[in-house]
């Protein structure tokens, strides 16, 4: 018997463990989401977002930080950006969020380029700041 047959839906294919996503290459991510679009959009989006946001919480980065920067890209551009001597607090958090804006810039060639970087920012920022919320409430209320 088929899953339509019994009227069960299929499982959703087993998710990536944080290791996973954390180890994904999110300067290539960057270049071929920003610089072709389509399926490479969708995964920098998916993915690549959430690998960005492990690996930048893992260094401490917190998601203000990360959003200010999506800021600092809608006004200013993604090259400008990547010439930043301190993107991100912390020289090797700020040292590979360089390298990701360096990667981006090499195919950004216009304003709604500059715009997707600061939108993919804003995800990346964004999740930061569920995975904090969730490790909060996961932790509960202190107690005392």
């Amino acid at each position: 018997m088929t899953d339509s047959e019994t009227g069960m839906h299929p499982s959703p294919p087993p998710g990536r463990t944080d290791d996973e996503l954390a180890a994904l290459d999110v300067t290539a991510l960057l270049r071929y989401g920003i610089g072709f679009g389509g399926s490479h959009r969708t995964t920098l989006f998916g993915d690549g977002a959430v690998g960005a946001a492990v690996v930048l919480d893992r260094q401490g980065v917190l998601p203000r930080a990360v959003a200010f920067l999506a800021g600092v890209v809608r006004s200013g551009g993604t090259t400008y950006a990547a010439a930043l001597p301190e993107p991100v607090p912390g020289d090797a958090a700020a040292q590979l969020v360089r390298g990701w804006l360096q990667s981006a810039a090499s195919v950004v060639r216009t304003v709604e380029g500059d715009h997707d970087v600061a939108r993919w920012l804003e995800s990346v920022a964004a999740l930061m700041a569920l995975r904090r919320t969730y490790r909060t409430r996961a932790v509960g209320p202190e107690s005392g």
